[in-house]
């Protein structure tokens, strides 16, 4: 790419992200004043702008996927019945799929006794949420979200994987997610608890995507530095011949 590409490219994901920023920035406004239209209509074109930013930046297709989902899950379960609940759910779900899918790509950060202590620690929250949240939830509720959690569990998981950013993305998912079921429990919640669910929940999708594209574009420089310090025209490094035997 030239350096006039690189401008280009440049400047055109800042002026997406200042478009993202705006739309995040109006909707939380909208949440916060109690102005239902505003919020309705920002909310469905939250995800759509932050897969723009992503493309922008060379996202892979299964990230841009999991941004459209929550599109689809942000815009279903607006409406008030159950079934568009459940199909909002269901759509998060196969977002979250997506982003399995994609640290699956990436070697584990940590290892040995930090890893199975990391997977104890969400899986006993996923445990101990579940527990809590069922006596007040709806009977056709119950197993729905269950079973979510537990994906959602295992995406938050995943993302540590991948970096700081993207833990801390899933980390925030849960968050936002907990703080919705626990609506549907009838928790006491939090003052305007919608806007801390949507804060909560963009920022974790923006840290999940962020964290992602700066975890491939680092694997891509060190695969770049790698190729580069080979022989010129070659793929791999010559092989030596072992030393002809010695006769004895």
């Amino acid at each position: 790419m030239s350096r006039r590409q690189q401008t280009v490219a440049t400047r055109t994901t800042g002026l997406l992200f200042a478009a993202l920023a705006a739309l995040v920035a109006l909707h939380l406004l909208a949440l916060a004043a109690h102005l239902d239209g505003a919020h309705h209509l920002t909310k469905p074109a939250l995800m759509p702008a932050l897969a723009l930013h992503a493309a922008a930046r060379g996202a892979p297709r299964p990230l841009i996927a999991a941004l459209l989902f929550g599109c689809g899950g942000d815009t279903l379960l607006q409406l008030d019945d159950r079934a568009a609940f459940l199909a909002g759910m269901a759509s998060f779900a196969v977002g979250h799929v997506c982003y399995l899918v994609l640290f699956a790509r990436h070697q584990s950060k940590s290892g040995g006794p930090r890893t199975y202590a990391l997977g104890a620690a969400y899986g006993a929250a996923w445990l101990v949420t579940v527990a809590l949240l069922w006596p007040g939830l709806e009977a056709g509720l119950r197993l729905p979200v269950a079973g979510y959690a537990l994906l959602l569990t295992a995406m938050a998981l995943g993302a540590t994987r991948v970096g700081a950013r993207a833990a801390a993305g899933g980390l925030l998912f849960l968050v936002s997610d907990t703080l919705i079921a626990s609506g549907l429990a009838d928790w006491p919640q939090p003052p305007v608890p919608q806007l801390c669910i949507m804060a909560t929940y963009v920022a974790a999708q923006y840290l999940l995507a962020d964290g992602l594209l700066r975890a491939g574009s680092g694997r891509a420089r060190t695969w770049g530095r790698a190729r580069a310090a080979r022989p010129h025209g070659s793929l791999t490094q010559p092989e030596v011949s072992p030393p002809p035997p010695s006769g004895r």
